[in-house]
């Protein structure tokens, strides 16, 4: 199944392509992106290899990832979605998990919240009946877009010996604009 196409009033949201493979290594290798996350910033291979499981989820799953671009100028955004990670954390998670990532030069505009929206709103019309996601505890904006789009932090986690928060959205959970 390949990614749908999703539109809001500023942002297109696309399936990956190999095309995308220059600004998505961009986007990661920026410890302004990676740093809040809790991870390294990202070589240009381990993005491809995130790219190829963005397009593969779809195929397994019947949900995945976005890129996300700027309506009126194809400016690359970042990317959002749903991924089956089978992370190495502990205790394990149950649920997706949705993710997202946005080149810093579209942070604090509204943009994350306008695209997970998108993508939460596809997953809530189907069979996606709950998602998790998991925030570094230092990442506060992250952690405020969780809440305003229907997340509760549920636990504590270890992931690659750190503390992770595990939060959890239902399906239909309001979005606060």
């Amino acid at each position: 199944m390949p990614a749908p196409i999703l539109r809001t009033p500023r942002l297109t949201l696309t399936g990956h392509t190999r095309a995308d493979l220059e600004d998505c290594a961009a986007m990661w290798a920026d410890p302004h992106v990676a740093g809040p996350i809790g991870v390294p910033p990202r070589t240009r291979e381990d993005v491809w290899i995130r790219l190829l499981r963005a397009v593969g989820q779809w195929s397994l799953f019947g949900y995945g990832a976005w890129v996300v671009r700027e309506t009126a100028t194809g400016r690359f955004v970042g990317d959002v979605g749903l991924l089956e990670a089978e992370r190495a954390i502990a205790p394990p998670l149950s649920l997706p998990e949705v993710g997202w990532a946005l080149a810093p030069a579209f942070h604090g505009r509204g943009m994350a919240r306008e695209a997970v929206a998108a993508a939460l709103g596809w997953a809530d019309a189907h069979p996606v009946a709950a998602t998790t996601c998991i925030i570094d505890p230092g990442n506060a904006p992250s952690i405020r877009l969780a809440e305003r789009i229907g997340y509760r932090r549920v636990r504590e986690a270890a992931y690659h010996g750190r503390p992770t928060l595990v939060w959890e959205r239902r399906a239909g959970a309001a979005i606060v604009d």
